[in-house]
């Protein structure tokens, strides 16, 4: 219910036409036809002009910039190439193994998706600002807020990238290249001095926005991984950052694990910052296309046939007791049968099994010839009965699982494990697993506890990193060399801009 209330001002966004123009493509009509007589008289216009910055978002869902680097760079899931299927150029098994390079597609894309939210943002800001609409300081406050998470991310992933907060820029313009540590006082910056200006409302009209809250949680985030970022440690920082949000009492754990996955999970108390995707408004969230057997259509009844590719590590998967509640939701294994209960046939194809579809956690190889039905599938979010090849559910940026759990570790590495236990045992409790003792939470066992609750929630390289688990060999990947650790500028970057410089080891 909560997602349909923004939507309608997403919508009313696309029909106004707001685009994401080039940052020297600001054309004059703009003010003739958008100014504070004519428009920006009452919150409900704001938002709709804000949609154009949440709509950058929806690309988050897809297969082609984000969730692939967080994801297939880590342990946790993998695309082989199963004949002619998933090839690209040998791209997906690049990822996996720590081969990539700036002529990467995937490379490009994320770059692309990250500074297109931020372009997007920055013009809104600037509009905002030269109209001098009253009641816009707090909608600049959001902005400088979406803006920093994108910011956060790009940090994250391509190190040393420019700040650029200007729309306004003379034909030609090519940012300076900033530092990772520049960009990371800028992050904070930005969210701390915005918190007072945030809405600290939790409902319908704050639902998939950056209120304070959500602030809070991207602070938790880069304070988390501060030591990675600057060289210094920031756990308290990070544990203040969680409090805020655990303090308010605004959120609250769901009964059950899977209810922050399924279709209609707009109402979950968990959630924190969640894309509010839909099938029709709200397009891009493409897991079944992404992960499922092309014969699964028929599982599902889906409209679309599915692309079969992404799946999990057989060590990942066998990393859940049986009795976790969490596997039994974050994947799908076994025998497949059709929606009438007849198997689900793989004919014409050799795998071990016979024809009949079954997924294996075991994977052959990894590629060329990686069997169509193995690895365990990514069943995290429900696929509905009926589902297009775009979801309608939910996709959680932030949410209460993970503040318990960044708050947990930060104490453990503050070597307080008798405090993290009441933050990491009720997830434990959930599951349907023992709890744990102080013994058992080790460093290396919190990782584990963050895999199998945020499995394909689009963090794990950066887990993996901050643990100094990254460069790790796991199947089918060697050792790699910490340079990876980042990923490089893309080509298409470095060509149009001569003052960026290439990440070492690229």
């Amino acid at each position: 219910m909560k997602k349909y209330f923004w939507l309608k001002f997403i919508v009313l966004a696309l029909f106004l036409g707001v685009s994401n123009q080039s940052c020297t493509d600001l054309e004059e009509e703009l003010f003739e036809q958008v100014t504070p007589d004519r428009f920006f008289q009452s919150d409900e216009e704001f938002i709709a002009a804000l949609g154009a910055a949440y709509t950058s978002l929806y690309g988050y869902g897809g297969n082609g910039n984000i969730y692939s680097l967080q994801e297939v760079t880590s342990d946790e899931m993998v695309v082989p190439t199963r004949g002619n299927d998933w090839n690209d150029g040998g791209h997906w098994r690049r990822l996996h193994t720590h081969q990539y390079n700036s002529e990467d597609d995937i490379i490009g894309g994320g770059w692309s998706f990250l500074f297109g939210g931020i372009n997007t943002c920055n013009r809104l800001i600037f509009q905002f600002t030269e109209l001098q609409a009253p009641g816009s300081e707090a909608f600049i406050a959001e902005l400088k807020a979406l803006r920093a998470l994108y910011y956060l991310w790009a940090m994250d992933t391509y190190g040393n990238v420019p700040i650029v907060t200007d729309f306004n820029v003379p034909e030609g313009f090519t940012p300076d290249q900033n530092t990772r540590a520049q960009v990371y006082a800028f992050v904070e910056s930005e969210l701390t001095s915005g918190l007072a200006n945030l809405s600290q409302a939790v409902d319908g009209t704050t639902y998939g926005r950056m209120n304070y809250y959500a602030a809070q949680a991207a602070l938790a985030k880069l304070y988390l991984n501060a030591e990675v970022y600057t060289g210094t440690a920031q756990w308290q920082k990070a544990i203040d950052a969680c409090d805020a949000i655990l303090n308010s009492g605004k959120y609250s754990l769901t009964a059950n694990y899977r209810d922050n996955f399924v279709t209609d999970n707009g109402n979950s108390k968990e959630l924190i910052l969640a894309i509010p995707y839909d099938q029709v408004f709200a397009r891009g969230f493409n897991l079944p296309m992404m992960t499922l057997h092309y014969g699964s259509q028929g599982t599902y009844n889906l409209t679309a046939q599915p692309w079969n590719g992404f799946c999990s590590l057989e060590e990942f998967y066998n990393s859940y007791d049986d009795a976790d509640a969490r596997k039994a939701n974050n994947f799908v294994v076994g025998p497949q049968k059709n929606s009438d209960g007849t198997p689900v046939l793989d004919n014409g194809f050799d795998d071990p099994d016979g024809a009949e579809l079954n997924f294996t956690p075991k994977i052959n190889e990894l590629g060329p010839q990686a069997h169509r039905q193995a690895g365990a599938r990514v069943g995290k979010f429900e696929f509905k009965n009926g589902a297009t090849d775009n979801l309608s559910n939910d996709f959680p940026i932030f949410r209460l699982a993970d503040i318990m759990l960044m708050k947990a570790e930060a104490l453990v590495r503050l070597n307080k494990a008798g405090d993290a236990l009441a933050l990491v045992n009720p997830l434990r409790a959930r599951a349907g697993v023992p709890e744990y003792s102080a013994a058992d939470l080790t460093l290396d066992e919190l990782l584990a506890e963050r895999g199998r609750e945020m499995f394909s929630e689009v963090y794990r390289r950066s887990d993996l990193i901050r643990f100094g688990k990254y460069n790790s060999a796991w199947w089918e990947k060697p050792v790699s060399d910490p340079s990876k650790n980042i990923f490089p500028i893309p080509r298409g970057q470095l060509d149009a801009n001569k003052k960026l410089k290439q990440n070492p080891g690229y």
